[in-house]
């Protein structure tokens, strides 16, 4: 059985390094049939601040019901991102606050600290690029921004982190381990 993929850059720049694994990711995903859909953070109109938190929750606008409607239409969910500041970018947050609303991705139950996990039964892949060498993001800084998407947002939602691809050094990395990357993740998508 193929997937419903959705494919979300997190990079502000859709012609960044990201843009450019993202889009072989799809290609590998739809040369093995499953169909995927793209969402690109930076190409979307939005006001990434949840102004008054879950108080008062902010009308949507039209390309935050679209993501919301395609990470229901999704069974997988691949996210593209840079690792700036040990963890996402700005506008992804900003993304992720806005779109993963109490009564879509969560349901707080009445008079207990549980939760309902409205999305369970999607999967998610983490494709990130880093500066920081694997091992000191995980033993130095404990990889909070993999913890932060794997367990308290995707999580806490009822989506299943399954693969966390890291793609480093970004920043002396040379042309061939840059082709190199994007062959792996046209591979990626191809077996998704």
């Amino acid at each position: 059985m193929k997937n419903d993929i959705l494919v979300i850059l997190g990079h502000p720049d859709i012609n960044s390094f990201c843009g450019s694994l993202a889009k072989a990711y799809i290609d590998g995903a739809k040369a093995s049939g499953s169909e995927v859909r793209e969402l690109q953070l930076g190409e979307l109109t939005f006001d990434p601040i949840l102004w008054k938190g879950y108080k008062i929750i902010q009308e949507l606008e039209p390309d935050l019901e679209k993501a919301q409607e395609l990470i229901q239409w999704s069974n997988h969910i691949v996210f593209v991102y840079p690792n700036w500041w040990g963890a996402m970018p700005a506008l992804m947050k900003g993304f992720i606050d806005r779109v993963f609303l109490p009564g879509f991705a969560f349901k707080y139950r009445e008079n207990s600290p549980l939760w309902d996990k409205l999305l369970s039964g999607r999967t998610a892949h983490l494709m990130v690029t880093m500066d920081t060498p694997p091992w000191y993001y995980r033993w130095v800084y404990h990889r909070p921004g993999h913890n932060e998407m794997k367990r308290t947002i995707l999580g806490f939602c009822g989506i299943k982190v399954v693969k966390i691809s890291e793609l480093s050094l970004m920043k002396t990395s040379s042309q061939q381990q840059r082709e190199k990357w994007i062959a792996i993740a046209k591979n990626l998508g191809l077996n998704a």
